[in-house]
This record gives structure tokens, sequence and C-alpha cells, in this order.
């Protein structure tokens, strides 16, 4: 007994002695991973790859220490907002960001100067201010310092030109976080009472679950309208050397300007009828010649948007991987770089020295009748539009796709590649195609009326930006495919081969992609570069809408969720209103208006609103259909909810009882597939075990024990897993840290 008593103090001190081993391992991470010196200066930066390539450049005179993030901010699990006291915001310092701001601390305590060197947006702004709060760094300490690229040029500037902290974006971010948990922590609640527990509302997000759940009814109310054509299949007259067939549509009669309307079978069949044996000839030729602009560099949307259409990716994982190309890659002996500029901006500026950089590299890898005479400048009219913000672009186009293939992941390689592409292209020339449309009278055997048909064609004459990049387009579009007719002029007599009538039907509106969506947000002033990403993910995670081939399916529970919020808070979730509040944050960013006139403006109307729907919203069951099978009467499965929560349940209760566990989705996608990755129970081992796997099992049969999180190593860009109660690990890499895992907030979108 007292040898196993033994064995047991021997195990459990070395537990202890691993457990305090890991805070330092943790706290290696998070710094630059150098000593610092005597009396040098501190670095704040966000994450530890972002450390690492920033301390390169600065040299031993400066220690650098990641803050992974905000290190406080309002509590969890309370509203943490003083409303009568102008909406003052109860920030509390994270337990899991005790350890690095107390190094913070102890590094400021001898530093003569901290720099702080966060992100040159809002949040970032502060995270800063934050800082500067929490650890106590005294006025004379501060700098702030603000790069849009992580190159050594950019950085060194930087920090010879510090600046104070911008209390104005500061306002600006603190009446955003604020706004959301007005919203969040009040509509939520009201939420579980009237519909079910564990639903959440956004101010963005609910707005956004509306268009998408309008656009779904659009299509369910939508009714197909016949209508028909009539292609002939032509060529030059056989006495003609030209035997090329090519195909003119119906277009009017002839002396109408109308377009012919053929609006079902028995119509279009007579005029094929009447049209048997008539003769062809040409009787108009025009050509002109169109000129396509490229697009400009990417901004935010665009790239999500692009990311979305051409690598089929979601929104957060191109911002994933896009943020890794900004905070460095290693480039073998060049070390680490960061290759890209700031990837949150709504501008296309580009530095007047980036643009001549990619002149160049036009004229002297296309030629120069590939570039223009000077730089093509591109601007963007939106209101709130940050123009000290530069497009996302290379940092050097010099720095091919190709030749830092070797230094990057296979996605790491893709996005840079299109990232490239698009900015090397907005420098180049017109594309220039030639159109040709032809216009050809039929004249019938009855000498009757005649008919117009029309044949086009197009034929690229000049590559320019073509020759390295298309955008991708959401819609197919006909308009620039190549179709080459033959030599034809006015006069020119045909033969008709074949006629062709064909029934159409007209088509609903689409269903929104991840890309469509942004696009839309966008278009309507709703949400900025940084919410786009976390409004999709939060509505997936909820279950208010689902990914299907592409596209974003509103449920019944979405749906159910949207009209109770459109019935009863019509201006909070009304498009003009959210896009207004958008406005009045760049207002408070610009200095123009107060953070707490906007917030009590905002607050009044809202709070007379929700306690007219706690007294009169109904409450509503929602009993969502599912594509599963009751095992055993056959029947179709129905997901229910009860006091712990969602189950599946046969919808022949009560005359059949089976019910079982709804499987649960953890907002994270597969790896391996990109699939949904949920929650399972194993099959053996007593009750069975919960282990995670990928919905598209069996085609793909990625599982892990531990459960996965949403946010990607920022080492690796790998799988994030939990590891332990407050900590996280990789699981491609060796990177561990040691702070909580994070769950989307209610309010986050």
């Amino acid at each position: 007994m007292a040898e196993k008593v033994t064995k047991k103090k021997t195990a459990t001190k070395a537990k202890a002695t691993t457990s305090r081993r890991k805070p330092a391992a943790a706290k290696k991470a998070r710094s630059n991973g150098t000593r610092a010196a005597q009396g040098a200066n501190l670095v704040v930066v966000e994450s530890p790859t972002k450390a690492r390539t920033i301390g390169r450049f600065l040299g031993s005179g400066y220690h650098v220490i990641a803050s992974m993030g905000h290190v406080r901010d309002l509590p969890k699990g309370k509203f943490g907002v003083e409303v009568e006291n102008g909406f003052e915001p109860q920030y509390v310092v994270s337990a899991t960001k005790k350890a690095v701001l107390k190094e913070i601390k102890d590094f400021a305590a001898t530093a003569p100067a901290v720099f702080l060197a966060t992100d040159p947006d809002r949040e970032g702004e502060a995270i800063s201010w934050h800082l500067v709060q929490a650890a106590g760094i005294r006025p004379e300490q501060q700098r702030r310092v603000v790069f849009h690229e992580i190159t050594e040029a950019a950085i060194k500037e930087a920090f010879e030109h510090p600046r104070d902290i911008d209390m104005k974006l500061v306002e600006a971010q603190q009446a955003r976080r604020i706004l959301d948990r007005l919203v969040g922590y009040q509509l939520s609640p009201l939420l579980w009472k009237k519909v079910q527990r564990g639903l959440s509302a956004g101010r963005v997000q609910s707005v956004a679950l509306r268009l998408i759940v309008e656009r779904d009814r659009q299509i369910e109310a939508f009714v197909p309208v016949e209508y028909w054509s009539i292609d002939a299949l032509l060529r030059k007259a056989a006495d003609s050397q030209e035997t090329k067939q090519f195909t003119a549509t119906l277009h009017s009669v002839v002396g109408d300007k109308e377009r012919i309307d053929l609006p079902n079978g028995d119509i279009a069949h007579r005029i094929e009828a009447n049209l048997q044996g008539a003769g062809y000839a040409v009787t108009e030729v025009t050509r002109r010649e169109i000129h396509r602009r490229p697009t400009p560099p990417f901004i935010t949307s665009t790239l999500q948007q692009e990311g979305n259409r051409k690598l089929r990716w979601v929104a957060s994982r191109t911002m994933a991987i896009a943020q890794q190309l900004y905070e460095g890659v290693t480039l073998g002996a060049e070390g680490s770089v960061g290759l890209i500029t700031y990837m949150r901006t709504d501008s296309t500026d580009v530095s007047a020295s980036a643009l001549q950089e990619t002149l160049e590299l036009v004229r002297q890898r296309y030629g120069a009748e590939y570039a223009p005479e000077v730089p093509r400048l591109y601007t963007r009219k939106v209101k709130g539009a940050q123009e000290a913000h530069e497009a996302i672009r290379p940092t050097s186009v010099r720095r091919s796709p190709d030749s830092v293939r070797q230094y990057l992941s296979p996605e790491q390689h893709r996005l840079y590649e299109l990232i490239w592409q698009r900015m090397v292209a907005s420098q180049m020339n017109d594309a220039v195609l030639d159109s040709t449309s032809v216009d050809i009278t039929a004249v019938p055997t009855n000498l009757g009326r005649q008919y117009l048909f029309r044949a086009t064609g197009t034929v690229l004459k000049f590559p320019g930006f073509r020759a390295v990049y298309m955008e991708g387009l959401d819609d197919a579009s006909t308009d620039d495919k190549e179709s080459n007719l033959p030599e034809l002029a006015q006069g020119d007599p045909l033969d008709c081969l074949k006629l062709d009538p064909q029934q159409h039907f007209t088509q609903p509106p689409p269903r929104f992609t991840e890309a469509s969506l942004i696009k839309a947000l966008e278009e309507r002033g709703i949400g900025r570069p940084s919410t786009y990403a976390p409004i999709v993910g939060t509505i997936v995670f909820r279950n208010y809408v689902e990914r299907e081939r592409g596209s974003l399916h509103s449920t019944k529970l979405g749906q159910v969720v949207s009209d109770q919020l459109t019935g009863y808070f019509p201006v909070v979730m009304d498009y003009d209103f959210t896009a207004k509040m958008e406005e009045e944050l760049d207002d408070i960013a610009s200095g123009e208006r107060q953070r707490v006139p906007v917030l009590k403006e905002f607050y009044d109307p809202f709070e007379e609103a929700l306690k007219a729907a706690q007294e009169n919203m109904p409450r509503v069951k929602v009993e969502e259909p599912t594509n599963e099978v009751c095992e055993l009467c056959g029947k179709p499965m129905v997901i229910k909810t009860g006091r712990f929560g969602p189950f599946l349940s046969c919808s022949g209760f009560p005359e059949c009882k089976n019910s079982r566990p709804v499987v649960h989705k953890i907002g994270v996608l597969c790896p391996n597939c990109g699939g949904e990755l949920v929650q399972r129970k194993a099959r053996k081992g007593g009750r069975g075990s919960t282990f995670y796997g990928c919905s598209n099992y069996p085609t793909c049969n990625f599982a892990s024990n531990a459960k996965p999180v949403s946010e990607p190593c920022p080492e690796c860009g790998g799988m994030m897993v939990e590891a332990g109660r407050n900590a996280v690990r990789c699981t491609k890499c060796s990177y561990r840290d040691e702070a909580a895992t994070k769950e989307p907030a209610a309010e986050s979108a």
C-alpha cells in the first residue's frame, strides 16, 4: 500500500511539474523568441508569427510580445453595459490573458518605450487602447505604430514615425461592440423564451439571415413562364467556297421594333412551318471593337468572393490563409517576410511605388504593348472606405507565385497566386474583342411577312490583362464567349440547313452563395471588411442556414427566427437602417459624431420594441423537417426541442415514439474535404465516447477525439483542437497555446 501511495505522489508531482512548464512554452510562443537586452523597447502585436517577423526586422533593441488579440472585453454571461450610466462598458481581463498581460506589464516596467503595433484598423486601435489601460502603460511610454505590410522597409518607416492612439477609432469600435451587446444579449433571451433555447440574434447577422430567407421564399413562390425561341442553322449559299455553319436566332418581324414574342409551342411551330423553304440573305453587318477593363486589386469583400468562386473556400478560410500571408512566411535565407498587404480593407488605393514596380514587371514579362503609359488608378466611392489603407496586393510583385511556391503550403500558394494575378492584371491594358452582329432576312415562299434573324460573333483581338487573370462570375455570362462567324457581307445569300424551335422557362433568382451574399451586403452598406466572414459563419453555426453544394439555404428554424424578429423589430431588421448605423459608426471614427448620442438614439426605440415583443410575440414551436427516415416505421424524422435541447423525433408520434439525438455541427470545416465537422458518439465503449467526424462519412473518414476549434493555427494554418480545459494545440505542427477555446458570441457579427 505504501508503495502505491509513493507512486501516486510521484505521478502527481510529475504532473504538477509538467503543468508548471506549460506557461513557459506559451510565453515562448507569444514572444519573438529572443532575449531582451536590459532597457530594450517593448513591442506588442497580436500573433506569434507577426512577433517573429517584426522582431527579426527590429533587432536586439526591441522585445516583441504577442497579446493573442484582445486582453480584455465585455464579460461573458452578463450584460456588461451600464445603460443608465451613459452606456458605460464594464470591461474585464480574460482569465486566459492574465499571464500575457503580466508579461507585458513586467517588460513595460523597465522599457523606455512601448510600441503598440496592432493591426491598422479600428479593432487594432482598440486592442492597443485596452492594452494601455489594462497594463498601466504610462503616457510617455506609448508609441502607436501603423503599417500595412510587414516588410523591413515598412516596419522601419512606421517605427520612425509613431503617433498617439486615435481615440476616435477606439470610440467607433467601442460603439460597435456595445451596440452588438445591446442587441445580442437582449434579443437572444427573447428567442429562447419564444422559440427555443440556445438561439442567438445579432444586429447584422439577423439582417443577413433575412436576405437569405427572403431570397429562398422568392424561389419557392416563383412560377415559371414558358417561352420559345427559333434558331436557324445557316451557311453561305452552295455556290460559295465558304462552308462554315453558324446559328442565327429569330429576333423580330421585319419592320417591328419589338422582339417577337413566342409564348407557346403552337405559335413557334406555326412560324417554323411558314419558314419552310424560305429564302435567307444578309441585310446588314455591324462590326465594332469592344474594350474590357481589368478589375481593381482586391479589397476584403472581393477577395472573399473570388476565394469562394475560384477556390471554393468559405470566407473564414480565405481570411485565415490571407492572415498567414500578411503576418509572414519564411522564405529560406531571406527569413520571414510578409507577402501581402493588410487583408482587411475597403480601399482600392495602391502606393505609387507598388504601381511603378508592377508596370515595370508587366513591360518586362509581357511586353510594352501590355502596359499602359501611366498607372491605372481605381477609385472606390463608398462612404466609410478607409482611404488610408491600400488594396490587398503582394508586398512585391517581383515575388512571383512560382518563385515562392516551395516555401508555401498548397493553400497559401493558391491564394497568393490569386492576389498576385489580380494586382498584375490591374496594371495591364484592356482586352480588345472584335464583335460582329449580322442581321439576316428570311422571306417565306408565300411572300407574307418577313422575319429578321440575328447572329453575333466575338473574337479576342488582343488579350491584354486576360493574359494573366479573369474575374470569376456568380452568374454565367455569354457576352465575351468567343464565337467566330464566317466572312459575311450585305446581300450574301444563305442556305438554311435546319430550323430548331426550342422550349424554355423563365428561371427563379439564384440562391445566395457566400460570394453573392457578401456582395449583396457590401452593396447595401451592411457590415464592414472585418464582419463579412463572422456574419456567414455565425448564421451557419446557429443552424439558421445550411451550405448545400456551394449555396446557402435557410432552415425552418432560420425562417422562424427571421420572421419573429422582422415582425417585432422592423427597424432593427431594416436594411437601410442597418446601413445607416454603419455610417454613424463611420461618423464616430471621423469625429463627426459622439458615441453616447448615437447609442441612445438607437437604444430608446429598441427598448420600447423589446418590451412590446416580450408581451406580444407568440410562442412558436419549430418542428423542422429533415432528410432522415425513422428506422422503425419509415416515416420522416423531424427536429423537436425538449428540456435537454433539440432531438430527432418520428413525425408519426404518438403512434411511433422513436427518437434519437441530433447530430451537432460544431462550426468547423473538415481539413480533408471541407465538409462540416459534427459531434458523434462512438458505438463501442459503454455509453459511447464523444468524437468529431466529417459529415461526409463514409466518403470522408476524418475523425478526431479532441474537439476542433474554429481558429486555424497561427503558425501553419492547420486545424486546432482543444487540449485540456484552457488550451489549444495544432494537429499539424507543435504549436500550443494556453488559452481558452473560443466560441462564437451571440453578438459577434
